[in-house]
């Protein structure tokens, strides 16, 4: 898959692609990411990018134009319809669904707002979706867009370690999109803590069981709509009932 990037400031971007074990989606070819400096289709001898907005107000509202001219040249480059992406409050929230049906597509063309945002008449023209990360602003579209690109990247053959390991993760249809259980690991004990007894058993069985209702336990506490989605979804066995009508009958969970 390719993802071609649309930004000012590039060399943010470096760091990113070479470290930690996403890397080897880049390295490996499986996510080709292009990124493309915006300031290159600026306007006149300083290349602007920007200008005041019309009716007033604070800040700067990125140009219609030198955007238009980027995504031409991608266009270009890539001989084919990419879908345009761009970051923003207006998006749907980015949850699990929507990075696989990214890690499983041929890639797109993503956008990094800056400023107060694009001439909307860029965004009704050329934008196809809009994505956030959620309810709060930041500088620019670049975390963002790290952000995808490296859910994105794990979901990919050969990058973790066990290519199993992501069906581990919270959110994943594996475990009914419900949050995954608490890890542990060496020593056995640390200062004065010791390893859940279930997980120390060696009998798989039971480790597994432990395991999902410890996922069940931690959902319930941390991210209840989540249960309530997977009960809807038909995805809750009559042993989880059981557990949970036990968990909600304890004190702790009584209001």
């Amino acid at each position: 898959m390719r993802f071609d990037l649309i930004t000012l400031f590039p060399e943010m971007f470096a760091p990113f692609t070479s470290s930690g074990v996403t890397r080897r989606a880049y390295e490996s070819g499986f996510v080709d990411l292009r990124v493309w400096n915006l300031r290159d289709f600026g306007e006149g001898a300083y290349r602007r990018v920007d200008d005041r907005p019309f009716g007033g107000g604070p800040g700067m509202v990125m140009l219609a134009e030198p955007l238009f001219q980027c995504l031409s040249a991608i266009r270009a480059d890539r001989a084919d319809a990419a879908p345009v992406v761009l970051f923003s409050p207006v998006g749907r929230a980015l949850d699990h669904g929507a990075v696989a049906g990214w890690a499983a597509s041929a890639g797109a063309v993503l956008v990094c707002g800056r400023y107060e945002g694009l001439d909307q008449r860029f965004i009704d023209a050329h934008v196809d979706v809009q994505i956030s990360l959620g309810d709060f602003v930041l500088s620019g579209g670049e975390i963002a867009a790290m952000a995808l690109l490296d859910a994105v990247a794990r979901l990919q053959p050969g990058v973790l370690h066990d290519d199993g390991s992501h069906q581990q993760d919270s959110f994943n249809p594996a475990l009914d999109g419900l949050l995954d259980c608490p890890h542990y690991t060496r020593p056995e004990v640390w200062r004065e803590a010791a390893v859940p007894q279930a997980l120390m058993s060696g009998h798989h069985a039971h480790i597994q069981a432990w395991r999902r209702q410890q996922s069940l336990q931690l959902t319930a506490t941390a991210r209840p709509e989540l249960l309530v989605q997977a009960r809807e979804a038909g995805l809750l066995n009559r042993a989880d009932e059981a557990f949970l009508a036990g968990l909600h009958s304890h004190p702790k969970f009584q209001t």
